[in-house]
């Protein structure tokens, strides 16, 4: 078993990543940017995503959220996806990201969708 492991979509607003990564240095946060999908397309995004184990948070509610469902559609592996609303406080969804890492398993998001915050 494993804790989930993240893929920061390009998007993603950055206060959310350096907010994670100060309160809980341990959680593996990965940028899109730094391993070379940031300006990819959603399906780039997810099939790198799917080929590390990452779990993707990103602000395209819509086209990553379609992208998902057609790959599922067509079973191909979605580790997880976490989709904010941009205009969402960004405390809530680090306060969320830090509890779904320290006390759930990467398995138990395998072909979800759902946003963040959690109600």
């Amino acid at each position: 078993m494993s804790r989930p492991r993240f893929l920061a979509d390009h998007d993603l607003n950055e206060h959310i990543v350096e907010g994670v990564n100060r309160r809980e240095p341990a959680l593996e946060i990965v940028r899109a940017r730094e391993v070379g999908v940031a300006d990819r397309l959603d399906t780039d995004v997810l099939q790198y995503a799917a080929e590390h184990g990452l779990i993707v948070i990103s602000h395209d509610v819509n086209t990553m959220t379609a992208a998902a469902y057609a790959r599922l559609a067509a079973q191909r592996p979605v580790v997880g996806l976490f989709l904010v609303h941009q205009r969402d406080p960004v405390g809530p969804i680090i306060d969320d990201l830090i509890l779904i890492w320290s006390a759930t398993e990467a398995h138990e998001w395998q072909s979800q969708a759902c946003f963040l915050p959690i109600p």
